[in-house]
């Protein structure tokens, strides 16, 4: 007999004789009035080749809510604060965003450090980041991952609402434009990229570098003279994590700039490059500092610059608060504690004194 043959008749009398016992077992449950007997489980391999890969996710990691950023704050950068109605406010939050690539976990911006003061806006304030929800690590830890997990985290920008966490991630490589490379808050970080935009143009984007498949960095200065976007493609859509692009999406509509820029023309160049790139292609603009950003993520919304999603304002109530005399950047979150400055006090600095950090004047300060 052939061994084939063999084989075959064995493999056929196994069956049967399985099929027989489950039979068996079956008759006698029925016969007693006991439970039915579990079918027997198979386990079937798969090569490596051929399961099914996790699909990327994007999600937003959401630390304050309930914020506010003035008209002229987000739309006086070319034409000036006096242009524009103080008392219109747009909603504001905080969030960053993660990639889950099914392979690792990527970061986009690292929020505020953990010991950052909430801000007690008044109606003088020009923007307000929002309320503590929660620090940027527990924001990430509610979302299910721990900083060991995270292999890469692609930074916008330099200001501490987008860098505050950075140290908090041993195993992540950290990709930022070289142009920030000697910024005061990216300084003793061991695990620095600078990235050079060395792959040519994105679409109408002359500089671009691709991070991994479907991933990219694109250099977008004008916010800062380091600045960055990064587009991420799935499913046919763009979504386009943009940092401080803008600050609200009313402004993106109105084609407008804010009044924080290191470099006004090429705030100017960007905002052109943005506003041409959504119009050609289907993208999702999701922003660090508007409510708007994450619930564009989560509905999948496509922008239409031709059709504004309707502004929705915010609620207000301005309440006195107990001073401390600390005060805090709404802009890049440089905190002014008296104690470290020989005791003075912030209402006694010159008035035409800046913010160390990001050079913006005494009015962007909050309370804290």
């Amino acid at each position: 007999m052939k061994t084939g043959l063999k084989i075959g008749i064995a493999v056929g009398m196994a069956a049967a004789l399985g099929c027989a016992y489950v039979h068996r077992r079956v008759i006698k449950a029925m016969i007693k009035h006991e439970p039915m007997p579990k079918a027997p489980e198979w386990h079937c391999w798969v090569k490596p080749e051929n399961r099914r890969k996790k699909l990327m996710e994007i999600k937003a990691v959401k630390f304050r809510k309930d914020g506010f950023y003035t008209q002229p704050f987000a739309f006086g950068g070319e034409e000036g604060v006096e242009k524009f109605d103080h008392n219109i406010r747009y909603r504001g939050s905080m969030q960053n965003y993660l990639i889950d690539t099914g392979d690792e976990v990527i970061l986009v911006d690292t929020g505020f450090p953990s010991d950052m003061p909430e801000e007690k806006p008044d109606e003088k304030s020009s923007g307000f980041t929002g309320k503590i929800i929660s620090s940027y690590m527990e924001a990430l830890e509610n979302l299910g991952y721990k900083p060991e997990q995270v292999t890469k985290i692609l930074l916008t920008h330099k200001h501490n609402d987008h860098s505050g966490e950075l140290r908090s991630f041993p195993n992540a490589k950290i990709y930022v434009n070289e142009a920030e490379m000697s910024a005061d808050e990216l300084q003793g970080i061991p695990n620095l990229v600078p990235v050079k935009f060395t792959d040519g143009a994105y679409y109408n984007f002359p500089e671009s570098q691709k991070i991994c498949d479907g991933i990219y960095m694109i250099k977008a200065t004008g916010h800062t003279n380091g600045n960055s976007i990064v587009i991420v493609e799935k499913d046919g859509l763009f979504y386009m994590l943009h940092g401080d692009i803008t600050y609200v999406d009313e402004a993106l509509y109105e084609n407008k700039i804010s009044v924080v820029y290191d470099d006004l023309p090429a705030s100017r160049v960007t905002l052109d490059r943005v506003r041409e790139f959504i119009r050609n292609h289907p993208t999702v603009y999701c922003g660090t500092h508007t409510p708007q950003g994450y619930e564009n993520l989560e509905a999948k919304r496509v922008m239409d610059l031709d059709n504004p999603v309707p502004t929705v304002f915010p609620e207000i109530i301005f309440s006195e608060q107990e001073a401390t005399g600390i005060y805090v950047c709404s802009v890049c979150g440089y905190v002014y504690d008296p104690a470290e400055h020989d005791g003075v006090a912030f209402e006694d600095l010159p008035e035409d004194w800046r913010c160390p950090r990001c050079k913006q004047p005494k009015e962007k300060f909050n309370r804290a």
